[in-house]
């Protein structure tokens, strides 16, 4: 392909001296200056004049065949290999899109690794990629680190989450699972799950504290809710993959962002909405306008248990203390 390439990049004068042409001018000019040399040489005569006639004629011829290939190798350079580069480079130009569109399509634009502790890095991106996005779409465990985002932005949104049923030990049993993998030996089942059941319960009442940065909080909560965390973003969506076992025994799973228009930003926003829209799923809904009374009858709905205003109190301080712990970890400027 190189040596290809180094014969189409040949100018006209090139060709003349690398073809069969060059040979015959050689001899050509050959010829005329050993004619001319030896005419110079005799005494005037008919042998002297021929010699010089010959030189003469001979040189001539070169010089005119010597342009007529020139002119020759120009129009053949424009005529045939032109447009080839051309057709060439027109070929490798859609080749690099159709490229660029597959790797839009169905390759990620940033890939973070599982890691023990969290990513600064991943962090900022994904924090990047909030402030500029209108619809904010969760799907998770409980959606405390939704919330905590959400305080520490100052543009309102529509908030949409979906997050396990406290009411169904099915929802539960997976993450429960999860983290018995990652956690050190002794932990028992049963303590991860009431930690778990805390969890959700903290993340609750930090939805309800997010609403002031909120159009909308809408919460749907599922019986069987999918172990890889989803964050969908107005131009990116963000796939945790709890369910990869690689990162089985790491706190923080393998995550993978794709552009928006790619193949998977457009499924997974379709699922989504298809889930926080469905008719067999409980749905509610907190607003700006949401008391703390109408969020404790609220909470009593989703969870099947009753808050009192001191139980409140005490999950409020445990998500302000989880928030202010995630804000310091992740190196996010409160």
């Amino acid at each position: 392909m190189p040596a290809e390439a180094d014969r189409l990049r040949r100018t006209p004068l090139q060709e003349i001296f690398w073809t069969r042409t060059s040979l015959l001018l050689t001899v050509l000019v050959v010829v005329a200056g050993l004619s001319l040399w030896i005419s110079s040489k005799m005494d005037p005569g008919a042998g002297k004049t021929l010699l010089t006639s010959l030189g003469t004629g001979t040189l001539i011829s070169a010089v005119v065949g010597f342009g007529q290939t020139l002119i020759t190798a120009t129009a053949s350079q424009r005529a045939m290999v032109t447009p080839v580069i051309e057709e060439s480079r027109r070929a490798l130009e859609a080749l690099s899109a159709e490229y660029r569109s597959l790797n839009k399509e169905f390759f990620p634009t940033h890939v973070f690794e599982a890691t023990t502790e969290p990513d600064p890095m991943f962090n900022r991106i994904l924090t990047e990629d909030l402030d500029v996005t209108r619809h904010y779409f969760f799907r998770g465990f409980s959606g405390r680190h939704a919330a905590a985002r959400l305080l520490l932005s100052r543009t309102e949104r529509e908030l949409r989450v979906v997050i396990a049923d406290p009411r169904d030990e099915g929802a539960i049993s997976g993450r429960a699972r999860y983290l018995l993998r990652s956690e050190e030996a002794g932990m028992d089942y049963e303590t991860i799950q009431a930690r778990l059941d805390d969890e959700i319960s903290i993340g609750l009442v930090g939805l309800f504290l997010a609403r002031v940065r909120c159009s909308l909080v809408d919460i749907t909560v599922v019986a069987d809710p999918p172990l890889d965390r989803l964050e969908v973003f107005d131009e990116s969506v963000w796939v945790t993959l709890y369910s990869d076992i690689r990162g089985a025994t790491t706190l923080y799973p393998r995550t993978l962002r794709f552009s928006e228009g790619s193949f998977l930003y457009n499924k997974e926003r379709s699922e989504f909405l298809r889930v926080s829209q469905s008719r067999s799923g409980r749905h509610f809904r907190i607003s700006a306008t949401t008391t703390r009374a109408d969020f404790l009858a609220l909470y009593e709905k989703i969870t099947g248990s009753p808050l009192s205003e001191e139980n409140f109190l005490e999950l409020e301080g445990k998500f302000h203390a989880f928030r202010k712990e995630f804000t310091k970890l992740a190196e996010l400027n409160p």
